[in-house]
């Protein structure tokens, strides 16, 4: 403390006197559980203390007080969630046999909600007063989600808060959630459906906001086909109106009842032998059936206590903001790492086995430039940028790169060389022994081996021919001598004509020139 070593020494009797007003609050919220929980202290069989605190005798004292026993510590105090895993473990594992228990994680804070009426209930002159209901009670099991039905013709609000602050040191108010806007179809109070969860972290969120509303969809009338009298069932005829009256209004009912009640149907048949007249019951019409639509309402959330959007939003950019310096300062101090690396791996090699191929001059000209560098990145380099770091090395890697790349070819063209000599020298030995046998004979010099050799050989000297050739550092272009006399150029372009000083023919045409030397090539092969 200010540059100063402290240090004190105290005794625990001592210490313990002190904290008597701290060690005294252990007591109520052991007596508020066992409250809460429903049991007694002689219910208890066993008592396990865990976390930091345990190690502190006057805690473990006072526990022993009031549950007269003696706490147990089987579980490690700090690690103790690792009985947790070996009992799962143990009860998904097929091998073992264990005794089935439950873990249920409950809520210690009752959350209520309250709600009112809408601007729009208002003005229509339907005011609603400001009402309450626990939606979790204390000791509710989480995670849980809660379903609520309102009738609203417009947005509304919805609060969250504790429903008791006696024990709480926190305003009462958790969150404010607007739901809306939304507009009912029939322009009157429509049915809300809102989802309320409290999720395994204790957080209360209104998880969803549907607006229901039913539809009456129109059913065509079917008409019957035409009976015969004969034909005709009057007792099937009223057995079918039966169901349908039901779920009609009273009058339909009526006019199904008149309709079975026709002379002589008793009978089953008419009382006169004329042909009965078609009537208008023969058309039967449904009911209407009714959907029920759904539609998504917005929900927006307020919290109390928190930061708000714009600040939540900041703090993210900020964050950002240090994250991505964070990232380029790393990168900035790997190309500084890389560069005194290439300054003191390129100066060993060009001293060890880069020596023979290059030059006491280019060598001493690149030490010294490495000897810059180096001093450089010690003084007046030490906190550069990451792109002076990178110009740096590609400076440096002008002059290396084609020293390397000499002993790069060196050593891979020796291996390509004995590559295709043994490829030749097998060639030579079996094309000999198949010039000996006679052609009745089995070939030892197979078409299939001579391409499969071919094909080693291209595939192992292909990376190597086809490496493309460091970057040559462009030259400057020689400016034209003020003797010189100019060349004349051609009067359609302006360009230079090499042949008019010459006295030469321009060739003909490159066709010719390839027909001949694709003729010429059978003869050189």
């Amino acid at each position: 403390m200010e540059e100063k070593d402290v240090r004190g020494f105290i005794k625990r009797e001592e210490f313990e006197k002190i904290s008597i007003p701290i060690l005294e609050r252990v007591r109520k919220p052991l007596a508020k559980a066992v409250s809460e929980a429903g049991l007694t202290v002689d219910s208890i069989h066993a008592v396990e203390v865990i976390g930091s605190g345990s190690r502190v005798p006057a805690i473990i004292r006072i526990l022993t007080e009031f549950f007269g026993k003696e706490p147990r510590r089987t579980m490690n105090a700090s690690e103790c969630v690792a009985k947790g895993c070996a009992l799962q473990c143990a009860i998904l594992s097929p091998t073992f046999k264990v005794r089935e228990f439950q873990v249920n994680e409950s809520f210690p804070f009752p959350i209520a909600l309250s709600w009112k009426g809408a601007a729009p209930d208002a003005q229509n002159g339907v005011v609603d007063n400001q009402q309450s209901t626990v939606v979790f009670p204390k000791g509710n099991p989480i995670p849980s989600t809660k379903a609520l039905t309102f009738y609203r013709s417009g947005t509304f609000t919805i609060d969250v808060q504790y429903a008791d602050v006696s024990e709480l040191q926190a305003p009462a108010k958790i969150s404010t959630h607007t739901i809306g806007p939304f507009q009912s179809t029939k322009g009157e109070r429509a049915k809300v459906k809102v989802k309320v969860r409290l999720n395994l972290h204790g957080i209360v969120s209104i998880e969803s906001a549907t607006l229901l509303e039913e539809e009456e969809i129109e059913v065509p009338v079917v008409k019957e086909p035409t009976k015969d009298a004969n034909k005709m069932d009057t007792d099937e005829a009223s057995s079918n109106a039966a169901p349908i009256a039901t779920t009609e209004s009273d009058a339909n009912m009526q006019d199904a009842k008149g309709a079975t009640d026709v002379p002589g149907a008793e009978n089953g048949a008419p009382e006169s032998g004329e042909k009965p007249v078609q009537m208008e019951t023969d058309v039967k019409p449904e009911a209407p059936k009714k959907k029920v639509k759904k539609t998504n309402i917005p929900v927006s959330e307020h919290i109390y206590g928190g930061m708000a959007a714009g600040d939540v939003q900041k703090a993210v950019e900020k964050e950002f903001e240090m994250a991505l310096q964070d990232r380029v300062m790393e990168e900035t101090k790997d190309k500084k790492n890389a560069v005194e690396a290439y300054v003191y791996d390129m100066r060993n090699k060009l001293h060890g086995k880069y020596q023979e191929f290059v030059t006491n001059s280019e060598r001493e000209e690149f030490t010294a430039k490495l000897q810059e560098v180096e001093d450089w990145l010690y003084e007046e380099g030490e906190d550069e940028t990451k792109g002076v770091y990178i110009a740096k090395l590609e400076e440096l890697k002008k002059q290396g790169d084609p020293i390397e790349e000499r002993y790069k070819e060196h050593n891979e063209r020796g291996s390509v060389l004995n590559e295709c000599v043994e490829a030749e020298a097998w060639l030579r030995e079996k094309q000999q022994h198949q010039e000996s046998l006679p052609k009745y004979a089995n070939p030892v010099l197979l078409s299939a081996d001579v391409r499969k050799k071919a094909e080693a050989v291209d595939r192992f000297c292909r990376p190597i021919m086809t490496k493309p050739k460091p970057a040559k550092p462009a030259t400057p272009e020689p400016a034209p001598s003020q003797g010189s006399e100019p060349q004349p150029q051609d009067a359609d372009n302006g360009t230079t004509n090499p042949n008019e000083h010459t006295g030469e023919e321009p060739p003909a045409a490159t066709e010719p020139m390839e027909t001949k030397m694709s003729e010429s090539a059978p003869g050189a092969a």
